[in-house]
């Protein structure tokens, strides 16, 4: 190990001035509980000092060391492996210190503390990250992959976690804003030329461009939406009168008895959710109350918040009892009370006690692939779930996740969909042969909406609000 000298007075390792260099950051990087290891890190100018001062001696740069971790009176506190990370080539860009010992919360606690006692300070949510942003060491995009890349759920969405943290869909976000800078660079070259603007830019060349731009915006749009999906999921209500077997199909959809099933009409009084998987999409399954007026309180209670997630919803499973369906009337009207803009499946349940048809019109049961409206399952024997799963894929718009998908959130593909604008109206000024200095200005507009993903373009109420969802030590 080598390091700065002691001070000769005190016998102390050298302080920097953490108030001029900036603030030195500590927290625990492993999850809170006992495990077999635990990891406290810190980041900052003081990590040296801290260093010295816990461990006796300053480790050489990447390079494992066992040590005796020490308190202020020099007894042991645990003993592990320390390595040091020297700026700026470490993760935040700073130097940064890690002690890996026992995951027991005791000395997990006492070695943060000892880190708060010799300079650092405790790390907010996210802040390791921010300073990896903010020291020019991922981009916003590949910082939001490290928290979607811990919190993801299934492989898929580890494997698009991963290819964003690795900058895909950053560099197919900084290739596009390259084109539209060469686009504007080609306008703003013509509008200095008046006399030959018009046939300048109404050239194949333009055109050309114009076509590339469309067809990158069109697959990164696809690859970010299907990241999307990965990421949020899918919000799935079942709704529908009492007994219509609501609770026995959110327990078909997830595999196991997560609602009580009963024959007596309002057992489920209040919201129930589950999540599962359909092909690696993260479907939020969540079983309401049946709706009717009542004059009970609490099921009017449940009936209340059952239309407020179907409110809320991305499609809604309107789950009839085929055996005693109601009248075309009253089924009318009751899909006619749900929201105008919530997309609405039709779910047939105990189809397999039907002969023949479903009543309703004479409607025979659907097969497979006949559409979104209509669908006859039984929640007892499985019948049609595996095709009540596929529409529900096909209502999202999902494909299995393939080589092409990357993590994504919704400002994301919200600022993709901006910057798409302003480029349609960009062209639509261009295919006008009028107003170019217009067409200039949304397609720097676009760039900047661009740069919004990745960061280039930000803000600090932003950045709080992104880095307050990490874990703190990440």
């Amino acid at each position: 190990m080598t390091g700065p000298p002691r001070d000769a007075v005190t016998g102390s390792w050298p302080l920097p001035d953490i108030h001029e260099d900036g603030d030195t950051i500590v927290a625990p990087a492993t999850p809170p509980g006992r495990g077999g290891v635990g990891v406290v890190r810190i980041s900052g100018p003081a990590s040296r000092h801290i260093a010295g001062a816990i461990i006796g001696a300053v480790p050489a740069p990447r390079r494992a060391s066992f040590a005796r971790f020490l308190d202020a009176e020099g007894e042991a506190i645990d003993a592990g492996i320390a390595i040091l990370f020297a700026g700026p080539a470490s993760f935040t860009g700073e130097d940064v210190l890690e002690l890996q010992g026992h995951g027991g919360p005791a000395v997990i606690d006492r070695l943060v503390r000892r880190a708060i006692e010799l300079g650092a300070r405790l790390a907010r949510p996210g802040e390791f990250s921010e300073r990896a942003f903010l020291n020019d060491k991922i981009d916003l995009a590949q910082a939001e992959a490290v928290a979607d890349l811990i919190a993801a759920g299934s492989a898929q969405a580890a494997r698009a976690a991963m290819r964003s943290l690795e900058g895909e869909f950053s560099g197919e976000v900084r290739e596009l804003i390259e084109e539209l800078t060469g686009l504007r660079i080609y306008v703003e070259a013509a509008i200095d030329f008046p006399d030959e603007d018009v046939e300048f830019l109404g050239s194949p060349e333009v055109a050309g461009r114009m076509a590339d731009i469309d067809a990158r915006f069109a697959r990164i749009g696809r690859a970010a939406g299907q990241g999307r999906l990965l990421r949020d999921g899918l919000a799935v209500v079942i709704a529908g009168r009492p007994n219509a077997g609501k609770s026995s199909l959110l327990n078909a959809l997830a595999g196991y008895d997560a609602a009580i099933v009963t024959p007596i009409p309002g057992t489920t009084r209040d919201v129930l959710r589950e999540r599962i998987h359909i092909d690696g999409l993260p479907v939020h399954v969540i079983d309401t109350a049946g709706l009717r007026e009542t004059e009970d309180l609490v099921e009017g209670e449940g009936v209340r918040r059952a239309r407020g997630e179907i409110a809320r919803a991305d499609l809604i499973l309107y789950v009839i009892d085929a055996v005693l369906p109601p009248a075309a009337e009253e089924l009318s009207a009751a899909l006619a009370e749900l929201p105008a803009g919530v997309p609405v499946l039709q779910v047939w349940n105990k189809a397999d006690l039907v002969t023949g048809t479903v009543p309703e019109g004479d409607c025979p049961l659907p097969e497979e692939g006949s559409g979104l409206a209509l669908l006859g399952v039984s929640a007892t024997t499985g019948a049609g779930l595996d095709g009540l799963r596929q529409r529900i894929k096909q209502h999202a718009g999902y494909e299995q996740a393939g080589e092409g998908a990357w993590s994504a959130r919704s400002r994301h593909v919200d600022a993709l969909r901006r910057a798409a604008d302003h480029v349609a109206r960009a062209k639509r000024r261009l295919e006008q042969r009028s107003a170019f200095e217009l067409v200039a200005e949304e397609l720097r507009l676009g760039q900047r909406a661009l740069g919004e993903i990745t960061g280039e373009v930000t803000s600090d109420d932003l950045l709080g609000r992104i880095f307050a969802d990490f874990c703190i030590g990440k």
